[in-house]
């Protein structure tokens, strides 16, 4: 059965695309790698995953992207067993770093082939698959502005998202949910909340690391509500890696979690893995232990026994 390499034309290196294939074909010959290589524009990449996935003759499927694409390889590929290899090629790459995969081109394709294969879990929002996280609020508002303004002036990505950043603060939103847990609900108040696919380290939030992938958990982190101008202090805390989890957010731990709105049944804007998507409340969050293999390094982490951190009050 042979490798595919499939690489999203919008993701990276946009406009270079047969320069970069060139060079993964190169890259493959060097470290002994045979591989069809296609390069699929973002619009038919999902079918083209699907398809793939479906196809005998394909063995191992490797994604050249970033989080958002490989969000939409894990969707197709989730529970089928057909090992996903990872080309970093995206912007921020949270998924590859966190896995362990080197972000030099040929020593990624190096661990794809290599072959050493890893199962990790991935997460779930009525029934869509995350790998690193799903988000409510602010940062979902600043995403849906940063697609308008680039829709309406083609502005760059991250252009456009400084400027949806600000309009989301300058609107400041602050969504009243309830969580219904395995020990009952509780109800607060945030500009934002994360459901996470295993627990971050706290003090590197905004970077998005973890130290394992494969612990079965969902974390919940809810900013607490101090306004605008303590969001922005959270925010700046954040980047530095100065959190405060008595201070700055709350935390759960659960297997499985529920959020309702206070108007029922009406349609929410999320990000998953920063790709936004809409979904109707309430949300159900599952975990999935182990339902996606990956080709990455072995774990060399100490296990997570951290105790579960400060509960969500009533």
């Amino acid at each position: 059965m042979k490798t595919l390499i499939v690489l999203n034309a919008g993701a990276g290196a946009s406009g270079r695309c047969e320069e970069l294939r060139a060079r993964i074909e190169q890259a493959c010959a060097a470290v002994g790698l045979p591989a069809e290589v296609r390069a699929i524009e973002a619009r038919r990449l999902r079918a083209a995953l699907e398809g793939a996935a479906r196809d005998p003759g394909v063995g191992t499927i490797v994604v050249g992207g970033g989080d958002g694409t490989l969000n939409t390889a894990a969707n197709a590929l989730v529970e089928t067993g057909k090992p996903l290899g990872v080309l970093p090629l995206g912007t921020l790459n949270h998924f590859a770093r966190d896995l362990g995969i080197p972000s030099d081109l040929e020593d990624a394709l190096r661990v794809v082939a290599e072959g050493p294969q890893r199962r990790v879990d991935v997460a779930d929002v009525n029934g869509r698959v995350f790998l690193n996280n799903c988000s409510i609020g602010l940062y979902v508002d600043a995403v849906r502005q940063r697609e308008r303004l680039r829709t309406l002036h083609g502005w760059a990505k991250w252009t456009a998202m400084a400027r949806g950043a600000w309009e989301a603060l300058r609107r400041f939103r602050v969504f009243r949910l309830t969580l219904h847990l395995p020990e009952g609900a509780r109800r607060l108040s945030t500009p934002q909340l994360v459901v996470a696919n295993n627990r971050y380290d706290t003090r590197l939030l905004a970077m998005g690391r973890r130290e394992r992938l494969d612990a079965g958990r969902l974390w919940v982190y809810a900013a607490r509500d101090r306004g605008r101008f303590g969001f922005v202090r959270l925010a700046w805390r954040a980047l530095l890696g100065r959190l405060d989890e008595e201070k700055d957010f709350e935390a759960r731990e659960a297997p499985f979690v529920e959020i309702r709105e206070r108007r029922p049944g009406r349609r929410i804007f999320l990000a998953t893995d920063g790709e936004l998507t809409e979904v109707r409340d309430p949300l159900r969050f599952t975990s999935r232990p182990g339902a996606l293999t990956v080709l990455a390094p072995a774990e060399v982490s100490e296990p997570d026994t951290a105790a579960v951190a400060v509960t969500v009050p009533a």
